[in-house]
């Protein structure tokens, strides 16, 4: 089990996140604020620290906790990158987003 926990101080507010990943088949992540997109080879979050991208094969979204930011993925999990790029082309609405509205 890999655990990596991050926190980060931006003006007032502590920012905190973990990824907790198993044996590559699965990894949980807490400081989600929504899901951009999702395919059995490809998550993407929008996460307190930043966009994750989590790549693999068979992935799927086992839990997701929209108070509590926590979200479980499933699968054979091959990357997890986090990037400062924005990859939605509006940014609009996420999936959370579109779903709520």
């Amino acid at each position: 089990m890999v655990e990596d926990k991050k926190t980060v101080k931006a003006g007032t507010k502590t920012m905190s996140q973990n990824l907790i990943m198993e044996n590559r088949e699965k990894i949980s992540v807490t400081g989600v604020l929504d899901v951009e997109s999702f395919d059995e080879e490809g998550i993407i979050l929008h996460t307190e620290l930043g966009v994750l991208i989590v790549k693999g094969e068979e992935l799927h979204i086992n839990k997701l906790d929209v108070e509590s930011g926590e979200l479980i993925i499933e699968g054979e999990i091959s990357s997890c990158t986090y990037t400062d790029q924005d990859h939605s082309k509006s940014r609009g609405l996420g999936f959370l987003g579109k779903m709520f509205r």
